[in-house]
């Protein structure tokens, strides 16, 4: 089994207005110095419950990680590793970065201590939408860092926003096309997803154009080498983001940091686990005495963690399998949950086979064009409840 780590650096230089994530403005929290000493204490306390491991990959999220220092980010990766989760030659360690935070001297700095991956967030190269997001950089910045990393000859990926609020087509080609310039290994082109009522809302594309939009994308960047794995993430051959791939294919992670979250597939069914969303609890639970224990939720109150029963693991395990273009493979749903349900989601899909939504062929079932765009609708015919495993 493949296992992860996920760091999670909670501040930011301002929110965006489209944000979700447990993220500050860096002086309204407290010190960088004071968090770095929470992070490295919740390794040394529940690394015991996790290790020893070899790393897949080690990612660095957020917030904005590229604001921390440098060499915090280096203690991190020190102390993961003499706490028994080692990386190796082939461990991917990836930094989210801002545009703002970087210069060439600090990305030499970052490789000097091992990060080998890049995942910046350009969202888009319009000025006018980057301010309509909350974004504090301009397009100018985003090309510099590009600049930067394609000069060093870095392995970097780049987010691309679509279906924001007055952008059209054409601005959609531009940031395209602006992207492959800098020949990235990786590319993830993700739908902006925000609350029904969210001011954002006013003005964005209809459904349809958003849907042209993900086939424009597709189209454009299969192309020019950069192929869809996954609904929202493009890569050229062997560059998949690691790190993605433990979340699609159900593989083992641990979240350090205010608010993360872990997941361990290979316990029973599953086993999800979070760290608290504010800073008093969090720091309370890290510092608190801590009890050996033989698992890794045992510390936690009931609100932070639960087992999978059979019906959850399985709806879960079916829906990001799909995400994946390789699809949900049979033998592995037959190993992980038997025969039977095996029977259920063949029985399950044959509507949305029928309908094109859905191909199978003699090994996986995965999603057609047509069922890329409607993912969701499949998604709800392999959503299953208890009551489809009593007799």
């Amino acid at each position: 089994m493949k296992f992860g780590v996920y760091v999670h650096i909670p501040y930011c230089i301002q929110r965006c207005h489209y944000c979700d994530f447990t993220t500050f403005e860096q002086n309204s929290i407290m010190p960088p110095e004071d968090y770095l000493e929470l992070l490295l204490q919740e390794i040394t306390q529940r690394s015991t419950q996790i290790s020893p491991k070899e790393l897949t990959s080690i990612y660095f999220g957020g917030g904005t990680p590229s604001l921390f220092p440098i060499d915090y980010i280096h203690k991190i990766i020190e102390k993961l590793e003499l706490s028994g989760l080692f990386k190796t030659k082939n461990t991917e360690i990836t930094i989210e970065i801002n545009p703002t935070t970087i210069n060439t001297q600090k990305v030499k700095q970052y490789l000097d201590i091992g990060i080998n991956r890049f995942s910046v967030g350009a969202q888009t190269f319009s000025d006018p939408l980057l301010k309509t997001c909350g974004r504090e950089h301009n397009s100018q910045q985003t090309l510099d860092t590009l600049d930067i990393l394609a000069d060093l000859n870095t392995n970097f990926s780049l987010d691309i926003l679509y279906a924001l609020p007055l952008q059209g087509m054409e601005q959609l080609e531009i940031d395209i096309q602006t992207a492959l310039q800098f020949k990235p290994k990786h590319i993830s082109a993700y739908c902006l997803t925000i609350p029904s009522g969210h001011p954002m809302n006013k003005g964005r594309p209809k459904e349809g154009l958003q849907v042209e939009m993900l086939e424009r994308i597709t189209q454009r960047l299969n192309q020019n080498g950069l192929f869809q794995y996954e609904i929202s993430n493009f890569a050229r051959p062997h560059m998949e983001s690691k790190h993605n791939l433990l979340y699609w294919e159900d593989q083992s992670y641990w979240g350090i940091g205010l608010s993360a979250h872990s997941s361990l597939s290979t316990w029973e069914k599953g086993l999800r686990f979070w760290n608290p969303k504010d800073f008093k609890t969090y720091k309370k639970q890290v510092e608190a005495p801590t009890v050996a224990t033989y698992y890794p939720h045992q510390y936690l109150p009931d609100s932070q963690f639960e087992e999978l029963k059979t019906w959850e693991a399985l709806t879960d395990f079916c829906h990001i399998s799909l995400r994946l273009n390789k699809g949900l493979s049979k033998d592995a749903l037959r190993y992980r949950f038997g025969h039977e349900a095996e029977s259920l989601v063949a029985e399950r899909l044959q509507k949305v086979i029928k309908s094109n939504q859905v191909n199978e062929s003699p090994s996986h079932w995965f999603l057609t064009n047509e069922g890329r765009k409607i993912s969701n609708k499949v998604f709800f015919e392999l959503t299953f409840l208890k009551e489809d495993f009593l007799h």
